[in-house]
């Protein structure tokens, strides 16, 4: 087999599109379109966020003319702001439900799934969130939908409370292995709870998007600190830490943390995904919430543009990729045997190293959660601030 595309799917992995617009639905015959990629790609889900619906819905978007016609009958039905948002992101996310409903129905409704995000500004608002996901579901009104709840304090129990509504959810912006442990929990209390409400518990998924190269960003710019600052310390403190720091290590675990993160949620998953309270679930007909390896488009240009597709084979998972990293692991990609479950011991090491140079992991995390919502938050006003501008063009 010589497509690495058709590689990775063969070892378990589900490979999604971590994008959407128009564009792609238009057509089925373009070579960006969703029919041609999972046609010759083996693209078998989409996930969709804020950011990727600001930049097609953006003005200087190469596809923003595919929302024109849209665009001018909101505007003269007098829809406000944020009803022309909602009906151009949904209408997207139906109209990719239907391209991948033959997915949906081969795979006996495990992928065919499209993604669409709950609005980021109610990230630490519980019932808020509950709310906006069932508008969200009952909106779209497509069985292979995945409604995407944040990963934060407040967003636990909506995760819980929307699946036991009997509503599928996608969990997203995880990045600490300790966030993933309740994650997991929330998932089976919210299936549990399902099942003792009469609901068919083998009709509802999850998955659990943890967020990879977001980690090393963070990580090595922590990492590079530390090395400027044993260089050319600049007060006593930095002259202490040029003292005592080995720059060699620092610059030795640059670009390690988030594979190894990654790797031990892993191993958190099988052992989850094998105890006594998942199989008295899985008797019930339940699916696992499947590991999703999120944000693995590679950032830092001296890294291998497809580390995080390579370094994260595992099966039962699935990897959503930028067309760029889809279309590079497509041309060149390499697949090594077992390289996850291989690797935990490595992994608690890197975690271990990096926690003796002063890297804080609980910092890291926490910062990096914030931020995510924060990015999301600023990514739903520039779309609303863009349909605005273009509803007052129409």
């Amino acid at each position: 087999m010589t497509d690495p595309l058709a590689r990775l799917s063969a070892a378990g992995v589900a490979i999604w599109l971590d994008d959407l617009s128009r564009e792609r639905l238009d057509s089925d015959d373009t070579p960006k379109s969703i029919a041609t990629l999972s046609r010759t790609r083996h693209v078998v889900g989409i996930t969709s966020n804020p950011t990727i619906f600001a930049a097609a819905l953006a003005p200087d978007s190469p596809g923003a003319h595919s929302y024109t016609d849209t665009l001018t009958q909101l505007r003269r039905s007098g829809a406000s702001v944020e009803e022309a948002v909602r009906e151009l992101t949904t209408s997207d996310v139906r109209l990719a439900c239907d391209k991948l409903r033959r997915i949906y129905d081969q795979t006996e409704r495990l992928d065919g799934r499209v993604s669409i995000e709950v609005d980021p500004r109610l990230a630490h608002d519980t019932d808020a969130t509950v709310a906006e996901a069932a508008t969200l579901w009952k909106t779209v009104d497509r069985p292979n939908l995945f409604i995407k709840i944040p990963a934060t304090s407040a967003g636990l129990p909506a995760i819980t409370r929307t699946l036991a509504a009997g509503i599928s959810v996608n969990v997203t912006l995880i990045f600490s292995l300790r966030r993933y442990d309740e994650v997991m929990d929330a998932f089976l209390d919210g299936i549990e709870q399902a099942r003792d409400h009469g609901h068919d518990v083998s009709s509802l998924a999850s998955v659990a998007s943890f967020f990879v190269s977001r980690v090393d960003t963070e990580v090595d710019r922590r990492l590079d600190a530390l090395v400027d600052a044993a260089e050319h310390p600049r007060n006593m403190s930095e002259n202490l830490i040029a003292g005592e720091m080995n720059t060699s290590a620092a610059q030795q675990l640059r670009g390690t943390a988030a594979i190894a993160n990654a790797r031990l949620a892993y191993q958190r998953y099988q052992h989850v995904f094998t105890s006594s309270r998942w199989l008295e679930l899985a008797a019930a007909g339940a699916r696992p919430q499947r590991p999703l390896w999120a944000s693995t488009g590679v950032k830092d240009p001296a890294y291998s543009d497809t580390r995080y597709i390579t370094e994260l084979v595992a099966p039962g998972t699935v990897n959503t990729m930028p067309e760029a990293t889809l279309l590079a692991f497509a041309d060149h990609g390499e697949l090594r045997d077992d390289v996850v479950t291989s690797g935990y011991t490595e992994a608690a090491e890197t975690l271990a190293e990096l926690a003796t140079l002063g890297i804080d992991y609980d910092d890291v995390v926490t910062t990096l959660e914030r931020e995510g919502v924060d990015k999301f938050a600023a990514s739903w006003q520039q779309l609303s601030e863009s349909v605005a501008q273009q509803l007052g063009e129409q």
